[in-house]
């Protein structure tokens, strides 16, 4: 395990990275910055709006952009977007300056977090347990061939997850 005052979050759509993410930055005393929100107010744009202008690898590129940027900074709680593990310097990134937490989520709990909720541009279209299959299948090896840490979620609300993601880091998590 990556000994770093640093802890990244990776996961699919719906894993909790932000909500989980704040209330993990709250309890350790540590900044957290949430890279899909960062790289909209940068650009005054939503990423939906990012993604319909410049397309995925437009938006990738900037995520990319931002990701190595606040993945320098010291003591950060910081989580990624969903897709940001697909470039593999990106993987390099997290991997060397910071430990890794991976939230993981079957694809039933994605749907039922998900349901109202118009925002995500990767998950556009109708059949949206297909897309988030998909997604799984293409991601989940990536989150996992970086992780330091693996967090399964249990179809629970935050209150429930946030004291066992807790007890894990304090029991894995060597900040320098």
């Amino acid at each position: 395990m990556n000994p770093s005052p640093n802890l990244f979050l990776v996961g699919p759509t719906g894993a909790g990275k932000t909500t989980i993410g704040q209330r993990l930055a709250a309890h350790f005393g540590l900044p957290f910055v949430d890279l899909d929100v960062e790289i909209a107010s940068r650009y005054g744009d939503t990423v939906t709006a990012i993604f319909k202008r410049e397309g995925e690898a437009g938006f990738r590129s900037r995520e990319s952009a931002h990701l190595d940027e606040f993945s320098r900074h010291q003591g950060i709680v910081l989580a990624t977007g969903a897709g940001a593990v697909l470039d593999p310097l990106n993987r390099d990134a997290l991997i060397s300056r910071g430990t890794v937490l991976m939230l993981g989520v079957d694809v039933d709990e994605q749907l039922d977090r998900l349901r109202d909720d118009g925002t995500r541009p990767m998950l556009a279209g109708d059949d949206r347990r297909g897309r988030l299959q998909s997604l799984a299948d293409n991601r989940n090896h990536l989150y996992e061939d970086i992780a330091d840490l693996i967090f399964h979620g249990r179809h629970e609300g935050v209150d429930s997850a946030l004291p066992r993601a807790i007890a894990l880091l304090e029991r894995h998590w060597k900040r320098c």
